[in-house]
């Protein structure tokens, strides 16, 4: 059984094992990303983080991601891991690892992954706070919830 390149886990994420499923001989650069759970957001103390994600889609979108940064940079390999459930401040919410011949193109793809992630990938975010909680939307906050929450019709959110 071949390693996934794109996960999403419940399990607390490693570095090492994200880096070592892009890590290649023809490469002499791997730039990697690791996005924490931070405690001040829009000056307000978080406390957690939780993340949700609709998991066959999400995957789905991750790969696209890796398809677009492959097309854009030839020669590179992506691995992204994303987790949801509970987090608290600190811990590590997604990793990106891109290795390429140069590093140039290491950085840039990396960088594109992220970006690229926050548009499409169907992960959703509940921000608890010092004073009350507040689902904030897509990883953009730009799609705000009328019920409060996200609404995933007929699907579970595995």
């Amino acid at each position: 059984m071949s390693e996934r390149l794109f996960d999403i886990q419940d399990t607390p994420l490693s570095m090492e094992e994200v880096v070592r499923k892009v890590t290649r001989r023809e490469c002499g650069a791997i730039a990697t990303f690791i996005g924490t759970v931070r405690e001040l957001t829009h000056g307000k103390r978080t406390l957690k983080l939780e993340y949700q994600a609709y998991k066959p889609m999400a995957i789905k979108m991750l790969e696209q991601i890796g398809q677009e940064v492959e097309e854009k940079w030839p020669g590179s390999t992506i691995a992204i891991t994303h987790r949801v459930g509970t987090l608290d401040i600190t811990e590590i919410a997604v990793i990106i690892a891109v290795s390429t011949p140069h590093r140039k193109a290491a950085y840039e793809a990396n960088e594109y992954a992220m970006e690229r992630i926050k548009q499409i990938v169907p992960i959703w975010k509940k921000e608890f706070w010092e004073d009350g909680t507040k689902w904030v939307g897509d990883q953009l906050e730009q799609t705000p919830y009328p019920k409060g929450k996200p609404d995933v019709k007929g699907e579970d959110n595995d």
